[in-house]
């Protein structure tokens, strides 16, 4: 099976889309972790990508198509793949219908989850992260311990940058303008699903099955 998921930062997308992963025993691709892995070790790609994620704006097309479709013409990707942060333009939309014609393969299913921007903004701002391991923590939802202290190997929790208040408040406004009309141009095609994301992860996973199997 081959998914795309859709959903302003911080709906869960990443939770869901390795919870779907797991349960078909298809590939999950991330071009978040991707970027943040080549933030993390300064390669020449993550230095270009961390000129825009640390103000809040998309990493422009060509960098983003390159490194997706790179990861799904890997063999792991054969039996399916669920796509978490790409397509977030219908550009990048239109590339990857090119690239999947090419390869004789099509789309299933487009999931968009759905969560009002006050919650959005309360589980960014809340988030803390490990500066050593980087694990992840909430100050509401998933409380360290230790406050400031992470559970794992004791490190100091920060606040990323793109976690900050106006950092939060300038994505959610790019993903409206960039990646909402998306929404629109999978709805098009008969392939969008529209899943409540303010519930609890385990009950938004269970909706995004159901629609998945047809039920």
């Amino acid at each position: 099976m081959r998914i795309v998921l859709l959903g302003p930062p911080g709906a869960g997308k990443g939770t869901q889309a390795k919870k779907i992963a797991n349960e078909l025993g298809i590939c999950h691709i991330s071009t978040g972790e991707i970027f943040r892995k080549a933030v993390t070790e300064k390669t020449p790609l993550g230095k270009k990508a961390s000129e825009y994620l640390d103000k809040g704006l998309l990493v422009p097309d060509e960098i983003v198509e390159e490194i997706v479709k790179s990861r799904l013409d890997m063999s792991d990707c054969i039996k399916g793949f669920v796509l978490d942060g790409f397509p977030r333009t219908v550009n990048q939309g239109e590339s990857l219908a090119i690239y999947m014609d090419q390869k004789g393969i099509k789309l299933d299913r487009v999931i968009n989850i759905d969560v009002d921007t006050n919650s959005l903004i309360e589980r960014f701002t809340g988030r803390r992260t490990c500066e050593s391991c980087g694990s992840a923590f909430h100050i509401k939802y998933n409380k360290p311990k230790s406050p400031g202290i992470c559970d794992k190997c004791g490190g100091k929790l920060i606040i990323r940058k793109d976690d900050e208040v106006d950092t939060v408040k300038k994505r959610l406004e790019v993903y409206k303008s960039n990646t909402s009309p998306l929404i629109d141009f999978y709805n098009a095609q008969n392939l969008l699903i529209n899943v409540d994301g303010s519930k609890a992860i385990d009950e938004v996973f269970s909706e995004i099955m159901k629609c998945l199997k047809g039920e």
